[in-house]
């Protein structure tokens, strides 16, 4: 069904889950799994004296490595094809869901696998949604993946409900 999947990486559980889900789906589908990692360029302070922006990317490009190098090593363990790539955000006029569009237009990819919070409310209006953003441009499927917290809140706010649902029943006078 996909033969060209990329997943974004970024070090969080999210993250994790959502490349597990992308690993297995390649493999599943004889696929070729393209893992990113996407380095956003630090502020620019240039009054601040003894600023260095390059101190900041030098780590994130250490954590990309670590990351891309781990989901190499676990591709190849599962006989998944692909290469993992670390990208950056262009200086000006791009941000990381752009980038992450952009990359997967480039690899020619046809799904694309995000981990997502499943923040809500005041949380997301703050934080902001790196998935919710790609799915507004994306011209290619997108599978969003909810993190275990995400997944076991609705597991939990599901058996709650049914919890109410069979109490009420129970109440309820019968005829």
């Amino acid at each position: 069904m996909y033969k060209r999947i990329l997943v974004a990486i970024d070090g969080s559980e999210t993250a994790e889950h959502a490349f597990d889900s992308a690993l297995q789906l390649a493999r599943d589908n004889d696929a070729q799994l393209q893992p990113l990692y996407v380095v956003a360029n630090p502020l620019m302070a240039y009054d601040a004296y003894g600023y260095d922006p390059t101190i900041l990317r030098d780590a994130c490009i250490e954590e990309g490595q670590r990351l891309t190098a781990d989901a190499l090593a676990r591709m190849r363990h599962e006989n998944v094809a692909g290469v993992p790539r670390i990208v950056d955000v262009a200086p000006i006029g791009e941000d990381i869901p752009e980038r992450i569009r952009i990359s997967a237009n480039e690899f020619n990819a046809d799904l694309l696998v995000l981990g997502t919070h499943g923040r809500r409310g005041f949380k997301r209006l703050f934080l902001g949604s790196v998935a919710e953003r790609v799915v507004r441009s994306a011209s290619l499927p997108v599978l969003l993946v909810p993190s275990q917290q995400a997944q076991s809140a609705v597991t939990e706010a599901t058996r709650r409900r049914h919890a109410d649902i069979a109490a009420l029943m129970y109440e309820m006078p019968r005829k």
